[in-house]
């Protein structure tokens, strides 16, 4: 912001820069305005002052060079503001998770009926993805895009495991994790499966797939950019 100080150049000529800086306003027009007259001295450390703080970055020297001149530019420096940096917010680690209970199931809500609804809406998102499940479908490319799609809500059994205890679990996928599954059984029964060392199978409008659970170590969000063999082995 720029303030222009035009001085009449006859006036300066006659009584010189300062002369009409610091001359005193005729009676009437101090009147009109309601200002006191001030005696000279006062006049020029006021002008002073008001140019120091004007242009905080002159020196006096330059100043007064200024005042020498036929027009004085008053210029206005706001001051810079400071940004604040924002606090970036950080997420619960897996202490305060487990501390938390965050992913926990309640007993009560432990029940094989509660989670049928959502195992329809997974086939229903399956057959979106793969557009319709039809019999001339080519089987690599529907179990390529299973293997990257959402398994929360699929139905899968344990067909292969080193442990026989695995062997034949069957039930709706509720938790997914990257070393496990967390699996409601008909009989009400939540099961923690290992993914390492098992094979799970999972149908759907009678296509089969096989996951390889030592090839599959990954969480849900990790899997849509990852690259997987069709024809895979298990080291059972």
């Amino acid at each position: 912001m720029r303030a222009w100080l035009v001085i009449d150049p006859r006036r300066l000529r006659r009584d010189g820069m300062e002369g009409q800086l610091y001359r005193r306003l005729p009676p009437e027009e101090s009147g009109e305005l309601r200002l006191q007259p001030q005696s000279s001295e006062k006049a020029k450390t006021f002008v002073h002052a008001f140019l120091k703080r004007s242009m905080p970055k002159m020196k006096d020297e330059a100043i007064q060079d200024m005042l020498t001149r036929k027009a004085v530019i008053l210029e206005h420096y706001p001051k810079k503001k400071t940004k604040q940096k924002r606090k970036k917010t950080k997420g619960f680690t897996a202490k305060q998770r487990r501390e938390l209970r965050l992913f926990e199931i309640e007993p009560e809500q432990q029940r094989y009926a509660i989670f049928l609804p959502l195992h329809e809406l997974w086939k229903q998102y399956i057959r979106d993805l793969c557009h319709g499940l039809k019999p001339d479908a080519q089987p690599h490319m529907i179990q390529s895009k299973l293997l990257k799609a959402d398994l929360h809500g699929a139905i899968v059994t344990v067909t292969k495991s080193k442990c026989p205890s695995y062997v034949g679990i069957t039930g709706i996928i509720l938790q997914e994790f990257k070393h496990i599954f967390k699996i409601i059984t008909k009989e009400d029964k939540l099961k923690v499966v290992p993914k390492l060392n098992n094979v799970f199978s999972l149908e759907l409008d009678g296509f089969i797939s096989y996951i390889y659970g030592s090839k599959f170590l990954l969480r849900a969000s990790e899997r849509s950019a990852k690259k997987f063999k069709l024809k895979g082995s298990i080291d059972l």
